[in-house]
C-alpha cells in the first residue's frame, strides 16, 4: 500500500518584518532531529527539571531532569526496537501523562512514527484510525472517563488487526525495563524523515494522517520568540498530547527553551491556577473556553498568578472584550497563535508589541521561515492586498502528506510546494492575516457566497447571544439558505426576530440566516472547534429544529 507521501522539494520562504518584535536571523530552521533537540538540552540544562507530573496532590508530583529524561527515553527507544522496526507506525490512545512524553521522544529517537489517538475514541474509532495508517503497535491506557480502552484493544487484536502489538501503559515499567541491557547503537534518523502522523482534527469530515518531519520542532522555537518565553522558562500544557497543540506547540518550545513542562493530565480550571502558582509557571496554550473557565472560577483572586508572562489562545475566535478581561484580571500578555496540522503546528503568531487592534482582529503574521499568499481559490492568482481569497502557506515544516491518500495530497500541496489551507483568510500591507471563514463552510445561496464568519461576527455582536454557529442547509429553491445556531448569553432570552433585524441592520439581506434555532451545547472537536458538519447531522436527524421568522 502506498503511504500517501509527497517526495518533493519544498523551497524555504523567506519573509520581510516589517514593524513589532518578530523571530529572525540566520538560524530559522534548524536541521536537527527531535531526539537531538532534547539530548542538546541535556548537555546544556541537564541538572534541570524537564518534566513535572502535574496531578492534583503536590506529594505525587513525579519529576525527571534532562539528564534522566533523555535517559528514560533512549531506553525506551531500545526497547521498541526489540520489538518493531524502524519506520513504523506506534500508535498511543491515552490521556496526558509523563509516559506520553518521554514516548514521543522514544519512538523518534527509534527512526519510529508516533500516531497520536484521541482516548475518547470507540473501538470503530480507533480501528479506522489504526487501520489508516497501518499501525504496529498500540499504547494505550487502561480506561479514560469509563471508556474502557484495554478492552478495545483486545477487540482489535481478536479482529480488525490481528497483528497489532498492543501494550498497557500499566506495563510501563515491564516494557521499560527490556531496552536497559540493549549494547547496540540506535538508527540513524534524519531530520527529513516522517516522525508523527498526526490526524486532522475533522470539523468537516472524516480525519486525515498527515505525515509530519523532524522539522516540526522548528515553529515552536519561533513561537517561544514571539511570547518572549524564557530560558529555562516554565510552561503548563493542559493542551491534549494527541492534539498538535501539546505535542508540538507547547512541548517543542519547552524543550527548545530547555524550560520546564509541566503536564496537566486534563483540564481543571482549579488545578491550572493551583499548578500556576506551586509551579511558578510562565506561560501556556489555552482555547477561549479554557480562558473563561480559568476567569469564572470563584476562587480565581485568591491565587497568585504573577508569574504568568503570557497566554497564547487560537484554535477559535477570541472575542476582544475576553482579551480585555484575561489582560486586566491576570495581568499578562495574550498572544494569538494559528496553526494547522498539514503544516507541522504553529504558521501565524502576534508578537511582542501587537497592539489592541491585532490582537483582536489578526493572527499577527508568518512566522520566520515561511511564506503566506492569498490566493483566488478558481484562479489561484494571488489577491490583492485586503482581498479574500485561500491562504496557501509554504515553508520547511510543512506535512510531507497525507498517509496513503495520495490524490487528496495532490490536492492540497501543489507542485511547487504550496500548502493550500481551506482557510479564507486577508492579509494587509503590513502582513497581518485575518481568517474570514473555511471554504468548505461556504454556503451558496441561489449563486451567491455567503461566509459563515462574516454573519456570526455579526450574531456575537448582539447581548443576548454568547455563541453562534452559521451553517447551510438544504433548499429546494435556493439551493442552500442560511441557518444561525444561537446559544443565549446569561440572563437573557433569545428573540429571533429581534436577532433577524439586527442582521438586516448590518448585512446584505442575502446574508441574513432564513432559519434559526437554539441550543444549550455544539458538537465541538479536542480544540474547542465546532462540528459544522455535525450541526448540519442534528438538523438531519431531528435533534435541532429550526425555525422561520
Amino acid at each position: 500500500m502506498s503511504n500517501g507521501v509527497a517526495d518533493q522539494s519544498i523551497p524555504s520562504g523567506s519573509q520581510q518584518n516589517a514593524g513589532g518584535i518578530i523571530p529572525g536571523g540566520a538560524d530559522l530552521s534548524r536541521n536537527i532531529t527531535v531526539g537531538d533537540l532534547l539530548r542538546e538540552a541535556a548537555r546544556e540544562a541537564g541538572d534541570r527539571i524537564a518534566l513535572v507530573d502535574g496531578v492534583a496532590d503536590p506529594d505525587m508530583r513525579r519529576r525527571w531532569t534532562y539528564f534522566e529524561l533523555v535517559e528514560t527515553c533512549e531506553t525506551l527507544a531500545h526497547a521498541l526496537l526489540k520489538q518493531f522496526q524502524p519506520g513504523d507506525r506506534i500508535a498511543i490512545c491515552s490521556p496526558n501523562c509523563p509516559e506520553w512524553v518521554m514516548l514521543q521522544f522514544g519512538v523518534a529517537m527509534a527512526g519510529m512514527v508516533l500516531v497520536p489517538v484521541n482516548p475518547a475514541y470507540r473501538e470503530a474509532e480507533l480501528a479506522m484510525i489504526l487501520e489508516d495508517c497501518e499501525a504496529a503497535g498500540l499504547f494505550h491506557a487502561d480506561s479514560w472517563r469509563g471508556n474502557d480502552l484495554g478492552a478495545a484493544a483486545a477487540g482489535l487484536r481478536n479482529t480488525a488487526l490481528p497483528r497489532l502489538v498492543t501494550i498497557s501503559l500499566s506495563q510501563w515499567n515491564e516494557f521499560l525495563a527490556s531496552g536497559s541491557e540493549a549494547g547496540a547503537a540506535l538508527p540513524p534518523v534524519r531530520p527529513e524523515d516522517a516522525v508523527m502522523i498526526q490526524f486532522t482534527s475533522g470539523t468537516t469530515g472524516r480525519p486525515k494522517g498527515a505525515i509530519l518531519h523532524h522539522g516540526l520542532i522548528n515553529p515552536p522555537r519561533h513561537v517561544a520568540d514571539c511570547c518572549d518565553f524564557p530560558r529555562h522558562g516554565v510552561w503548563l500544557n493542559s493542551m491534549p498530547m494527541y492534539h498538535i497543540g501539546g505535542s508540538s506547540v507547547s512541548l517543542m518550545a519547552t524543550v527548545s527553551r530547555h524550560g520546564v513542562f509541566v503536564q496537566m493530565r486534563e483540564w481543571d480550571p482549579v488545578l491550572a491556577l493551583e499548578l500556576i502558582q506551586a509551579e511558578r509557571c510562565n506561560g501556556m496554550l489555552l482555547v477561549p473556553t479554557m480562558v473563561v473557565a480559568m476567569l469564572d472560577e470563584p476562587h480565581f483572586e485568591s491565587y497568585d498568578l504573577s508569574t504568568i508572562d503570557f497566554i497564547l489562545t487560537g484554535a477559535a475566535p477570541v472575542p476582544p472584550a475576553l482579551l480585555e478581561r484575561a489582560t486586566e484580571r491576570i495581568g499578562c500578555r495574550l498572544m494569538i497563535c494559528f496553526g494547522l496540522t498539514e503544516a507541522g503546528g504553529p504558521v501565524c503568531n502576534t508578537a511582542i508589541g501587537d497592539g489592541a487592534y491585532e490582537l483582536a482582529h489578526t493572527l499577527g503574521r508568518a512566522l520566520p521561515d515561511l511564506e503566506i499568499e492569498i490566493r483566488n481559490p478558481e484562479t489561484q492568482a494571488e489577491m490583492p492586498t485586503g482581498e479574500r481569497g485561500e491562504m496557501w502557506v509554504r515553508g520547511p515544516q510543512i506535512m510531507r502528506g497525507y498517509y496513503g491518500r495520495e490524490e487528496e495530497t495532490r490536492a492540497a500541496i501543489t507542485p511547487d510546494g504550496w500548502l493550500r489551507s481551506g482557510d479564507l483568510a486577508m492579509k494587509d500591507e503590513r502582513g497581518y492575516v485575518s481568517i474570514t471563514g473555511r471554504l468548505k463552510d461556504m454556503i451558496i445561496r441561489g449563486g451567491m457566497n455567503i461566509y459563515p464568519r462574516e454573519v456570526e461576527d455579526v450574531l456575537f455582536n448582539h447581548p443576548s447571544v454568547s455563541q453562534a454557529a452559521v451553517v447551510g442547509i438544504p433548499h429546494e429553491k435556493w439551493g442552500e439558505i442560511v441557518l444561525a445556531v444561537v446559544q443565549a448569553a446569561e440572563g437573557h432570552e433569545l428573540n429571533y426576530e429581534e436577532l433577524r433585524q439586527h442582521c438586516r441592520e448590518r448585512l446584505a439581506s442575502f446574508k441574513v440566516p432564513a432559519m434559526w434555532c437554539q441550543t444549550d451545547s455544539y458538537p465541538l472537536n479536542p480544540t474547542g472547534k465546532i462540528q459544522k458538519f455535525a450541526l448540519v447531522d442534528w438538523v438531519r436527524e431531528g435533534r435541532l429544529s429550526p425555525c422561520s421568522v
